[in-house]
């Protein structure tokens, strides 16, 4: 049985558990080949549940992860107390055993953790989200002070892939004008974005500087990755975050 997950390379405590999946490994078929656990993108249900199940079985997770009704948003849920399939964009847990998630495919997926190893959080972060502060909810949201937090950025669309509208870079800039260095020049009055860059702009003004990960580009390997933006129809990443027990 193929996988291919990624694990952060980052000095996190033991006790924090982090995967984000790719798209092998499951058995979905068509657009959504073979590792998709989302049941909202038109894949058959029935293949969800098993790639669900398969990631559960194979990463022996404590307990059924915290999905999210994701909408672009800043809204931060509590994993311990959320309930089913809350509307937030992000969610954050102090209590081991609770598994925190979120799905992408060209949007950034942002993983906390606090050095002690005390709480993890994960955000969904698209453009939108993230020029409207859903980094910086997180933030506010957890227990413990920012420059005790690590950060980890995982697989996103890159920047010489994710072209956008002037919009998009007046979103940033108005908020802060530094904001400019993450986006070059495109086609007519079109620019490139760096989401990457523009997650550690965010995450450095809120005094979070220990960063890492930040490498991919989901749009150019399309053997690794689904990416909304290339194919329209595809599936979705999950990024899971949990504490291990004692």
């Amino acid at each position: 049985m193929v996988h291919d997950w990624l694990v952060p390379d980052w000095p996190a405590p033991p006790a924090v558990r982090v995967v984000t999946t790719t798209r092998q490994g499951g058995v979905s078929h068509g657009p959504w080949a073979s590792m998709n656990p989302a049941d909202h993108v038109g894949d058959d249900a029935a293949a969800v549940t098993a790639n669900r199940a398969r990631l559960s079985r194979q990463l022996a997770l404590p307990a059924q992860p915290v999905w999210l009704h994701q909408v672009h948003g800043t809204g931060v849920a509590d994993a311990v107390q959320a309930g089913v399939r809350p509307t937030a964009d992000a969610a954050w847990a102090a209590q081991p055993g609770v598994v925190c998630a979120v799905l992408t495919a060209d949007c950034l997926p942002v993983v906390f953790a606090d050095r002690a190893g005390r709480c993890v959080a994960v955000a969904h972060a698209g453009w939108r989200g993230l020029a409207a502060g859903v980094l910086e909810a997180v933030v506010r949201s957890l227990p413990v002070p920012p420059p005790d937090l690590l950060a980890w950025l995982g697989p996103a669309i890159g920047p010489a892939a994710f072209e956008v509208g002037g919009e998009v870079r007046d979103a940033f800039t108005a908020v802060d004008p530094r904001a400019a260095d993450a986006f070059a020049p495109g086609a007519d009055t079109r620019w490139f974005a760096d989401l990457y860059r523009l997650a550690r702009q965010r995450l450095a003004a809120c005094r979070v500087s220990a960063v890492y990960g930040g490498e991919w580009c989901t749009f150019r390997d399309a053997a690794r990755f689904y990416s909304y933006r290339r194919d329209g129809i595809t599936g979705r990443m999950a990024t899971l975050a949990w504490l291990a027990g004692p």
